[in-house]
């Protein structure tokens, strides 16, 4: 089906905001609201139309970045509602990783082929700002050619309140000891009303634009993301993404936008303060979609995230104007600890098949998008530097093992007939 007769099909008012959309004029508020209400033929010509939109800004590659996730604590005091992460001090499953520990899951992040550590943690109350750069100093010794991409804006705040320095000086003397880029989270919906809710004791919305707009003033890059599906309305989106679009106008700092379902099944936000139960696939491919259509041309890498969506609906935010596929992670806590079900590892060679699967080429990033690798020819892919496993018996196999134990004997299986 043709755009024409998709959009002919929509109604009126949406076509007409798709129509500005493709044509390169920028959205308002308004229409990024009715977009996010899109349901039906409605929300097919969006997903149509968006995925058009990232044809002409990013072609048909879909990027994916070998990284490892670093939490080295999982004590923290901010009280998040949303959070199933944190620890107290004194809790049987709390803990502060020794930085041994965090240079033997960096060397083997290494022998895995990651290019990047991504790393956060807990906003631990025995910390200071030294504990930041004694972690960046102590990877990059070992690992200089390792992309550090470290340190939510809320541990930026924390570390920064520690040091007494002035904020565009403690950023600059993280970089100096290795930090090379700046994750864009601790954002959430940035709206005071709704975080005075979700997260009453972490940073407020204009202290989380200063922080990424000093890092961005410095040359720190960071992503940009939001957190949906809890108990924000399509108003409070609208407004986060085109505050978004409006730092990058001004900074063009951001690598990317990464929206990021919320996971509900172990925290206070959903068990005891009545937030939804997450997004649903219609709300996870339409924010895709008008992420796509309301940051071009400022932002033009839109991001899947496999750990809240699932591998196969990323794959269908892949088809509604997403281009990147995110991190391997190889480990990955935060979600999981929230009752996330998709696992904490997604190796390559997974992301590249699941790339092809939809007809388009899979490319290995660096954290700042330059392309790494090209794999045009599944022949010629490399070898999976996975740790090897034993592969788990089928249910046929198990039952023939367990009768050859018995001492009976057991004919193999038929000979296949043309």
């Amino acid at each position: 089906m043709t755009l024409d007769r998709l959009f002919a099909s929509a109604t009126p008012e949406l076509a007409r905001i798709l129509d500005a959309a493709l044509e390169g004029r920028e959205l308002a508020v308004a229409d990024a609201e009715r977009l996010l209400r899109a349901q039906g033929t409605d929300l097919f010509a969006l997903m149509q139309a968006a995925d058009h939109a990232r044809r002409e800004d990013k072609g048909d590659d879909i990027t994916f970045v070998v990284n490892r996730n670093l939490n080295f604590t999982n004590v923290c005091y901010v009280g998040c509602s949303f959070c199933g992460f944190s620890r107290h001090k004194d809790d049987p499953d709390a803990y502060d990783h020794p930085m041994e520990r965090l240079l033997e899951k960096a060397r083997d992040a290494v022998t895995r082929g990651a290019t990047e550590l991504c790393i956060q943690g807990g906003i631990h109350p025995n910390k200071d700002h030294t504990h930041y750069r004694e972690i960046l100093v102590s990877l990059k010794r070992e690992f200089p050619q390792l992309h550090i991409h470290a340190f939510s804006p809320e541990e930026i705040d924390f570390g920064h309140r520690k040091s007494g320095m002035p904020l565009a000086d403690y950023l600059r003397w993280l970089v100096d000891a290795g930090l090379g880029t700046m994750p864009g989270t601790a954002a959430e919906i940035l709206d005071d009303s709704v975080r005075e809710i979700i997260s009453p004791r972490k940073l407020k919305r204009d202290r989380w634009i200063e922080i990424v707009k000093a890092a961005h003033a410095i040359g720190l890059r960071s992503t940009s993301t939001l957190m949906y599906g809890h108990i924000e309305q399509v108003s409070h989106v609208a407004q986060h993404l085109a505050l978004l679009r409006e730092i990058q106008k001004q900074t063009g700092g951001f690598t990317e936008f990464v929206p990021l379902g919320f996971i509900h099944e172990r925290n206070v936000l959903f068990n005891h303060m009545g937030a939804r139960a997450g997004s649903s696939m219609p709300e996870d491919v339409r924010l895709v979609a008008v992420a796509r259509l309301l940051l071009r041309p400022w932002i033009t890498n839109i991001q899947v995230s496999w750990v809240k969506m699932g591998p196969k609906l990323a794959q269908l935010g892949l088809m509604s104007g997403a281009n990147d596929f995110g991190g391997t992670l190889m480990e990955e806590s935060i979600s999981r600890e929230s009752g996330s079900h998709f696992g904490e590892n997604l190796p390559a060679e997974d992301m590249r098949r699941l790339i092809r699967e939809i007809g388009r080429t899979p490319i290995e990033r660096s954290t700042s998008y330059g392309i790494l690798r090209r794999f045009d020819d599944p022949a010629l892919d490399p070898p999976s530097l996975e740790p090897k496993q034993e592969r788990e018996l089928s249910g046929p196999e198990r039952w023939r093992l367990a009768q050859q134990q018995a001492g009976v004997r057991v004919p193999g299986p038929p000979p296949l007939v043309n």
